[in-house]
């Protein structure tokens, strides 16, 4: 989801100094195990029925698109809240980051997704960057910095690139969290209130003790590839892997000519049976065909 670039073109609206942040937890458990907080399940799904497009049943379940919520925890960060997922996919496990930002009577809602790798690594940012910001005096007015940013720092993992701002303007400071995807795709942002960046790394180090800091990705030896020579034509089939997953190109060669197309690896078994159903279907005509002839 792109952003409305709220905090790249306007100062954040004023936040007043309060406490910890409120903390709401919910585990996703199969159904043996499955707890819930009522009072959390009640606060969690007010704000998402109006900014989330899945149905509550959903959750901890596999979606359709082969996605699995495994926690999630909700910080109420002054009058923002924010939700941490732990996903996982065939692509691997990976934090969905969401931003709730009441405006009028909608949710506006902004998203970072981030590998288990790359959450670590925004923990320890985040360390540093709340050293810094209580190294601070008071925000000065007459004395801001000419580009707002106090401390940046960049994550690479992929095609994905975070920029981590801590800035500060004449209504507050804030660390801007933008992430962008390689060869032109949409950016995404979200603005963590300073005074809670020490209860967001704390959340995010929740996660990661539980679950860890591996990706989760497929890491074991993909099968050969193979070929078969059919007519004058040769067809090749190869398994790969990229940062989007597992996947088999079928190449078709012909003296010159060369025509490949690449298909997912959660589509094999769809792939399969479509192949299987002509099969059948094919069997059942020759054979109706040649009874038929026979007559």
């Amino acid at each position: 989801q792109t952003t409305h670039g709220f905090w790249e073109d306007r100062a954040p609206l004023p936040w007043p100094v309060i406490g910890r942040a409120c903390l709401i937890i919910h585990k996703s458990h199969n159904a043996a195990g499955r707890w819930r907080s009522q009072s959390s399940k009640r606060s969690i799904m007010s704000d998402r029925d109006s900014t989330d497009e899945r149905h509550p049943s959903q959750r901890g379940q596999l979606l359709s698109q082969g996605e699995q919520e495994l926690a999630t925890k909700m910080l109420q960060i002054q009058s923002k809240r924010f939700y941490l997922d732990v996903k996982q996919n065939r692509r691997g496990r990976f934090i969905k980051v969401a931003e709730v930002q009441q405006v009028g009577v909608v949710g506006r809602k902004s998203r970072l997704l981030l590998a288990m790798s790359t959450a670590a690594e925004f923990r320890d940012h985040l360390t540093s960057f709340s050293e810094l910001y209580a190294s601070l005096g008071p925000p000065n007015p007459e004395n801001l910095p000419e580009d707002g940013k106090l401390k940046s720092e960049i994550m690479i993992k992929d095609n994905r690139r975070y920029y981590l701002d801590l800035k500060e303007n004449s209504r507050g400071r804030f660390l801007r969290v933008s992430q962008t995807i390689a060869r032109g795709g949409p950016r995404s942002q979200i603005a963590i209130p300073a005074q809670g960046m020490i209860e967001f790394r704390d959340a995010l180090t929740d996660l990661l003790e539980e679950f860890g800091t591996d990706d989760g990705a497929f890491k074991g030896e993909l099968p050969e590839g193979r070929h078969m020579r059919v007519e004058n034509k040769t067809f090749y089939f190869d398994i790969g892997q990229n940062t989007r997953g597992i996947y088999m190109r079928i190449s078709e060669v012909k003296n010159n000519f060369r025509a490949a197309i690449t298909i997912p690896e959660k589509s094999w078994s769809r792939f399969r049976d479509s192949f299987s159903d002509y099969v059948e279907k094919m069997k059942e005509l020759t054979e109706k065909s040649a009874a038929e002839g026979g007559k």
